[in-house]
């Protein structure tokens, strides 16, 4: 598993991203977990609403809803595009 109390630089700066969207977006949302996917890069905040808010090497924040029956990820610039998604997907 991965150490995030040691992150790398941009790994950082990419946790302070997600963390002030969630934040600024969706303050009242549970936190499922937070964590870094060492395959895409992306540190992330995963909420109990099937949004994950995430940040590949310090960029701006996406914000992703993955549909689980089937696996496809689905990227929004917005938590509005997000939820949408969320609803189509999950009613």
């Amino acid at each position: 598993m991965y150490n995030l109390e040691n992150p790398a630089y941009l790994e950082a700066k990419g946790l302070s991203k997600v963390w002030k969207a969630y934040y600024t977006d969706c303050p009242r949302e549970e936190i499922m977990s937070v964590g870094f996917n060492e395959n895409s890069g992306y540190v992330y905040i995963a909420l109990e609403n099937g949004i994950s808010i995430a940040s590949a090497f310090g960029q701006s924040v996406d914000y992703i809803v993955t549909d689980i029956d089937n696996g496809e990820e689905f990227f929004y610039d917005t938590i509005e595009e997000a939820n949408k998604q969320n609803e189509n997907t999950y009613g």
